[in-house]
């Protein structure tokens, strides 16, 4: 059974996305009937101990993707005027771990928040204001505007819905749908008569890559 690392996605009953959770909180909701219905694989298999009267050990199957009862900010999440929490983590699964002025992918120790429009310029910090930027890159653009530093942005940055956010990360554990790769890799020289596509999980946006050998 491992070491009971791996996480449960939890959704409300019709399905939408709304936590992770680890196999302590999946055993309660199944202990205060909260499951409504279950789906993938049983994960963990765990069993408690044997009744005295009829002498059968408890087991509980906990499944991959468990659905809940009650009520949820499944809607309020839905909402157009939601915007996820921005942090650095978010922000680099939303670019897939991709700099958007160099077209290189990156893990996330190499990578920064980069703003288009500087905050000394009275940039805001914000989802539509930020982008997914290599160290080297962020370097170079320094405290100036992509048109000032010479560079252009690979695509235009948004604000995720929750939806897209939790997309993610099925991407990421469940293989669900196929995350973009990068086709290039970064080059220090910017060539922007070599059209791309970038492709998420939800959008797919036309870029002009840098100029360099395949990956």
């Amino acid at each position: 059974m491992g070491e009971l690392k791996q996480q449960i996605l939890r959704t409300d009953i019709a399905g939408m996305p709304l936590e992770w959770i680890d196999y302590r909180s999946a055993v309660r909701l199944h202990f205060l009937d909260q499951i409504a219905y279950r789906c993938g694989g049983v994960l963990y298999r765990l069993r408690g101990g044997i009744n005295a009267r009829t002498r059968r050990r408890s087991v509980i199957e906990v499944n991959t993707i468990i659905a809940t009862h009650g009520t949820s900010r499944a809607r309020e999440k839905m909402d157009s005027g939601y915007a996820p929490p921005l942090n650095n983590p978010a922000l680099f699964r939303r670019d897939d771990h991709t700099c958007l002025y160099c077209g290189g992918r990156f893990p996330g120790r190499r990578l920064s928040r980069d703003h288009v429009r500087p905050l000394s310029q009275g940039g805001p910090d914000r989802w539509n204001n930020v982008v997914t930027a290599c160290v080297r890159c962020n370097n170079h653009k320094a405290d100036r505007t992509p048109e000032a530093s010479g560079m252009e942005l690979l695509a235009i940055p948004f604000t995720p819905t929750h939806a897209e956010q939790e997309c993610r990360y099925l991407v990421k554990d469940f293989g669900t749908s196929q995350s973009p790769k990068s086709t290039r890799q970064r080059d220090s020289r910017y060539c922007p008569d070599r059209p791309a596509l970038i492709t998420t999980p939800s959008r797919t946006l036309q870029q002009s890559c840098s100029c360099a050998t395949p990956s």
